[in-house]
């Protein structure tokens, strides 16, 4: 994706109107259709944007696009996304377009919001034991050949309940299934031996509703992990694939049809890649399937500490796409000012929006925001202290940094995507 053209997405989104329900659009944009309006490429400063403004880099989000469509390549991987950080169709498409093999979800209306917007593979890396929801699965799968859907299984009476629903159901495909390996005591979600995922394999061999396709997990769960350490489970992991392998459990596979084997969230992916490189050889090819998300956006906090891009600088550098822009509403004192945003606007779960920049009031000069920093949030408030000299008014609009993606995208419907001379190009929709 060029830097300078909109973000490709699923036909209708152009054609919702702009109205209250979006935040910080232009006012008299009422009534445009969201194509309308990205056509009129306003600016994000003077374009009649109001604060707070959540705008997400447009050449950001393409370098992270590329990087890891490259990352997966280079190491033999497939990778499908995990979809919870964005809920943006728009973003799904970019990233189908950049390789990805699906998307992940991990509940049933994520499924739903794929699928309304023509997600073909969906790997739910979750259990599903809903009945409501397996019959609509069932229904899917029954009305189109071509959907492809994966989820979790890692308890017997999980296997029983997915039976019944899809039995209940008429279903007339079965739901592809792999077994879930825990990461450790302690962990999520997950049998916890091999001896107790042998079982929920022989209940998903006596489930005619399903059919096991492989093993999963997520190695982010790891207690107190380590590279060391996360590796030894995903060896682990690697070990039971070749187990059930050699007890024939993947019998049901079609001849050339692969062995899915999955892991990888958006901090260890190195270490699938080092370990998932040593996968033998099985009585089927392996899909070595990562699902790493928060990439598309990266942040500048968590995610910025945690990418495995630190401890492999050689593979390249993702890139922070966000950046929350609020108004000085109020200044009363020397040491402190307060913008309009708060945490109805901006990811505070693990750490505060870091002011970056500042934008002047009145003559639109840009400097960095030096000695000014977000002590505090409140609802709609941000708490920011000064030093002395900053020069920080009334009116000046402050750029801030955000940490963690998937509670950034949440609080937005509408985001602008914005070229770096503020030039709004798109604006990305998401279904939380």
């Amino acid at each position: 994706m060029a830097a300078d053209r909109p973000v490709a997405g699923p036909a209708g989104l152009a054609d919702e109107r702009v109205d209250h329900r979006f935040k910080a659009l232009p006012p008299d944009a009422e009534g445009l259709t969201v194509g309308a309006l990205a056509a009129e490429r306003r600016n994000l400063f003077t374009g009649g944007f109001t604060t707070p403004v959540l705008a997400l880099s447009a050449e950001s989000v393409e370098h992270n696009l590329a990087l890891l469509e490259t990352y997966a390549r280079r190491h033999g991987l497939v990778f499908a996304p995990h979809g919870k950080t964005s809920m943006s169709p728009q973003l799904f498409a970019r990233q189908l377009e950049h390789g990805a093999w699906g998307i992940t979800a991990a509940v049933p209306h994520q499924a739903r919001v794929y699928r309304a917007y023509g997600i073909q593979r969906i790997f739910l890396a979750n259990e599903l034991v809903d009945a409501t929801a397996l019959r609509w699965l069932a229904g899917e799968l029954d009305a189109d050949p071509g959907f492809r859907f994966v989820c979790y299984v890692d308890s017997v009476r999980g296997v029983e309940l997915m039976d019944e629903a899809l039995r209940a159901a008429r279903a007339s495909r079965p739901v592809d299934v792999v077994v879930e390996l825990g990461a450790g005591e302690g962990a999520r979600t997950g049998a916890r031996t091999e001896a107790d995922c042998a079982a929920v394999a022989d209940a998903v061999a006596a489930a005619g509703s399903l059919r096991l396709v492989g093993v999963a997990g997520y190695e982010g769960e790891v207690p107190q992990a380590t590279g060391e350490r996360v590796r030894d489970w995903l060896r682990r992991l690697v070990v039971l694939a070749a187990a059930f392998d050699a007890q024939g459990r993947f019998a049901a596979l079609d001849a050339g049809e692969q062995i899915v084997i999955s892991a990888g969230g958006s901090a260890w992916f190195d270490a699938v890649a080092d370990v998932f490189a040593g996968i033998p050889e099985l009585s089927s090819p392996v899909c070595k399937l990562l699902r790493s998300g928060a990439y598309v956006s990266h942040d500048d906090g968590h995610y910025r500490h945690l990418t495995p891009f630190n401890r492999v600088p050689e593979e390249g550098a993702l890139q922070p796409a966000f950046r929350l822009w609020a108004q000085v509403v109020s200044r009363p004192t020397p040491e402190q000012a307060f913008l309009n945003a708060g945490k109805r606007d901006a990811a505070y779960d693990l750490d505060l929006p870091q002011a970056q920049v500042v934008r002047s009031g009145r003559d639109g000069s840009v400097r960095a925001a030096t000695g000014i920093e977000v002590t505090k949030l409140s609802d709609q408030h941000a708490w920011v202290g000064t030093e002395e000299g900053t020069g920080l008014e009334v009116g000046d609009w402050v750029g801030m940094g955000l940490s963690h993606p998937c509670t950034s995208f949440d609080k937005w419907q509408l985001i602008p995507l914005v070229q770096a001379d503020g030039t709004v190009t798109d604006y990305i929709r998401t279904f939380f």
